[in-house]
């Protein structure tokens, strides 16, 4: 109902009452199960978390609305749930799985590098591919003035036509696996992500959404 700061004040104020008592001492705890918690006489319920996995289709956005109006991740959600964030983003021409959440700290623990967090991709590329270039994109290069790396890359098939590559990254920074490519002179027919951390998109179809259970969002945030 407010910012961390405008909560400070209005508790400051005596503007909030626990179990009908006046509480303005700053950094008092409340057990939200059992505690009253009540501000100008209305009660203040707890937000209830959503953890939502999406097969997300090629040509959607991860974003809620655009300018030039075209389909957004939130269009195949319910409208109730419109206030879920993307964790992290898989660009316009990508497909597939990519979390939807409310939790603040579940997104930080995805995103940030620090945390390493792999998540694996099926890149269809035009044109063959190498082994020598995998061996490149797992020790790292500079391209575009930045560093892009793979921890994982692996052949799948290799043809004059195309070629299928299976990678994994930690850091996902914007379009890195396309940067990859280019970097090579290679551009990228297909682009799908199948896997975020020990969760795998399995047999969610495009399109099509489902909520994470509670050990598989353990698996992701396990305890510092």
């Amino acid at each position: 109902m407010a910012s961390r700061r405008a909560a400070e004040q209005i508790i400051a104020a005596g503007r909030v009452t626990v179990n009908g008592e006046p509480v303005t001492q700053l950094g008092s705890k409340v057990d939200p199960q059992h505690d009253v918690v009540e501000v100008d006489g209305s009660r203040v319920g707890v937000k209830r978390k959503h953890y939502i996995a999406l097969h997300k289709p090629r040509g959607y956005l991860c974003t809620r609305k655009d300018d030039q109006d075209r389909p957004t991740v939130h269009d195949l959600l319910p409208r109730e749930w419109g206030n879920l964030y993307t964790v992290g983003r898989l660009d316009f021409d990508s497909e597939g799985l990519i979390f939807l959440t409310n939790d603040g700290e579940f997104s930080l623990r995805l995103t940030h590098p620090r945390y390493g967090v792999r998540k694996k991709y099926i890149a269809l590329i035009e044109g063959r591919v190498e082994e020598k270039m995998l061996g490149d994109f797992t020790r790292g290069i500079v391209f575009g003035g930045e560093k892009l790396k793979a921890e994982r890359a692996r052949l799948l098939s290799a043809s004059n036509a195309n070629s299928e590559v299976e990678l994994e990254l930690a850091e996902g920074k914007n379009r890195e696996v396309r940067r990859l490519f280019e970097s090579k002179g290679l551009f990228v027919l297909r682009l799908a992500r199948v896997q975020i951390g020990k969760i795998k998109l399995g047999e969610l179809k495009s399109g099509k959404w489902r909520t994470l259970t509670e050990s598989e969002i353990k698996s992701l945030i396990p305890p510092l």
